[in-house]
């Protein structure tokens, strides 16, 4: 009796995963063994068994398709003789997959390969068939277990297979082993169309266990093959940025930027980092300026002060104000407008470094030495000599800016005398 002849249609993904290092865990199969299997005579099914079995393809295979009623058929039967009960078991399964009840299909697959007495071809599509599903269902223990048993029962390789036990290392969370799998499945398909789903899995295992010098060097080769996927495009560059080739990534995410290859916050931030880290910060205060003017990122606390962060780096320094600022209403950070009002006062805009300063002060900064320093300073230089005397005294009480503090308030004291101002 033929196995189907309609293919059982389960939906499986290969997940993209994550793992290092090369420890084989393939099977060995006996190829003396197969041999004997292969040639071991094919057995036929009573005649009884083989009538209902027929009745049931009919309805298998008739327009339309009657699945249901070739599974109530075959149902019906109680078979005695271990063959035509792995048989029965055997097309159950299948059925069943095919109208997606893998429960019942697994169950009758399962008996089927147990039972041990199924011909050859019927045993090996029995083991992937299973396989598949308890892959599908996350039996990913169960899963391993048949693909290298049906690599052990048959002798053969199959690249869908490999790709498939490199999945369920991933899924187990068995980094190191999701490559030597992945890196069979290419190797089988040199020569022919790769499967990019198997470079993928090895960039995350690579990725999972931090070893980025090796995920570059397969995300390289997948833009070699795939140049057209904007995702190999970014992490390509964020890899890059991870083993601090710099030059390298900011190139690789400028041409992702300039082909709109951006689909997440992280690419603009990641951008703007390498521009930095290129001593180009300008070019990152920029770039993340226009991605919030362009709503692709969120203007969030977190984004404003790494601009003001690149626009303070880059001497802009008005900008920079501008943004640490912002940055600290989201929150009322202290720290940032105590930021603001110290350039402020570097560019010698002496009202708004008050008006930042004592923003500080008022939300509890904790260098208030330095705010008060800064703040007498600013008082000063408006030739506010009261204002500049209070701040500064009030600096003399942090031991940190005492002594530097009593220095300036014998200075302002004496520079308000000389103006005529009484303190």
């Amino acid at each position: 009796m033929k196995n189907l002849s309609k293919v059982t249609a389960l939906a499986l993904l290969i997940s993209l995963g994550g793992g290092l290092t090369t420890t084989s865990v393939m099977a060995k199969p006996n190829y003396e063994e197969i041999e004997k299997r292969k040639k071991a005579k094919t057995q036929v099914m009573s005649e009884r068994v083989g009538k209902k079995v027929m009745k049931a393809f009919e309805l298998f295979q008739a327009e339309p398709q009657d699945i249901p009623g070739a599974i109530a058929v075959l149902a019906e039967l109680e078979p005695s003789d271990k063959f035509d009960a792995a048989t029965v078991n055997n097309y159950l399964g299948q059925m069943y997959a095919q109208i997606e009840k893998y429960d019942l299909a697994a169950k009758h697959l399962k008996l089927a390969i147990d039972g041990d007495a199924l011909n050859f071809k019927d045993h090996a599509q029995s083991m992937r068939t299973l396989g598949d599903i308890y892959l599908s269902n996350k039996r990913f223990k169960e899963a391993k277990a048949l693909y290298l048993g049906w690599i052990d029962f048959t002798g053969e390789e199959d690249p869908q297979v490999y790709l498939r036990i490199a999945n369920v290392h991933y899924e187990l969370k068995e980094y190191k082993q999701v490559i030597a799998p992945a890196d069979r499945n290419i190797d089988l398909l040199r020569g022919k169309e790769p499967n990019k789903q198997a470079f993928d899995m090895k960039i995350g295992a690579y990725s999972e266990l931090k070893d980025f010098k090796s995920a570059v060097k397969v995300t390289e080769e997948v833009l070699k093959t795939w140049p057209e996927k904007p995702k190999s495009w970014t992490l390509l560059g964020r890899f890059y940025m991870q083993v601090e080739d710099y030059k390298k990534g900011l190139s690789t995410m400028e041409i992702a930027y300039k082909n709109g290859y951006f689909d997440s916050e992280t690419d603009y931030r990641i951008l703007a980092s390498l521009y930095s880290l290129n001593d180009i910060p300008w070019k990152a205060g920029l770039t993340l300026e226009k991605a919030l003017k362009d709503d692709k990122i969120k203007r969030n606390k977190d984004n404003v002060n790494a601009m003001a962060s690149y626009f303070h780096q880059a001497k802009e320094i008005s900008k920079a104000a501008k943004y640490y600022q912002e940055a600290g209403a989201f929150e009322n950070d202290a720290e940032l407008y105590r930021k603001a009002g110290s350039i402020l006062l570097r560019i010698e805009k002496y009202s708004q470094s008050v008006t930042a300063l004592n923003k500080a002060l008022e939300l509890g900064t904790k260098k208030e030495g330095t705010t008060y320093t800064d703040l007498a300073e600013a008082y000063y230089h408006q030739e506010k000599y009261k204002q500049a005397y209070v701040a500064i005294k009030k600096a003399m009480e942090d031991p940190s800016t005492r002594k530097f503090a009593q220095g300036w308030s014998v200075f302002i004291k004496d520079k308000a005398a000389r103006k005529g101002v009484k303190i």
